[in-house]
């Protein structure tokens, strides 16, 4: 995925349009096989139609929490962060500050770093 743990993100559809944040975490698609197949289809690998990322302060969602047990959960009405698709949001250049598409460079030590299209630096 082009998007990490870390990076600056802006929102570009949906309610929280241009808003941005921080990522907390990656979901990505899970393996296809690991789910149930139908018949006559035939998937391998990664599903991309499933990775998420959560965003902090994005895609709030209230979650209504009751009493469990003698465990020490909170209790009430929880505002949280809930995933948002990864094709909703813009990495954001650390350098121009700009929403930007993400482009790949091998150095010549052989690593592989991102690159902002915008103004042409690597964001690793």
């Amino acid at each position: 995925m082009k998007i990490k743990k870390g990076d600056t993100v802006e929102v570009i559809s949906g309610d929280d349009k241009g808003l941005r944040g921080t990522v907390h975490r990656v979901l990505p698609g899970r393996d296809s096989l690991s789910r149930r197949r139908q018949k006559g289809t035939r998937r391998v690998g990664k599903d991309q139609s499933r990775d998420r990322v959560v965003v902090s302060g994005i895609n709030l969602v209230k979650k209504h929490q009751r009493r469990t047990g003698d465990v020490r959960t909170q209790v009430g009405i929880i505002e949280r962060e809930a995933p948002i698709h990864v094709s909703k949001v813009a990495l954001v250049c650390p350098h121009c500050q700009e929403s930007t598409r993400v482009g790949h460079r091998v150095l010549s030590s052989g690593a592989k770093v991102r690159v902002c299209k915008q103004c042409g630096q690597t964001i690793d």
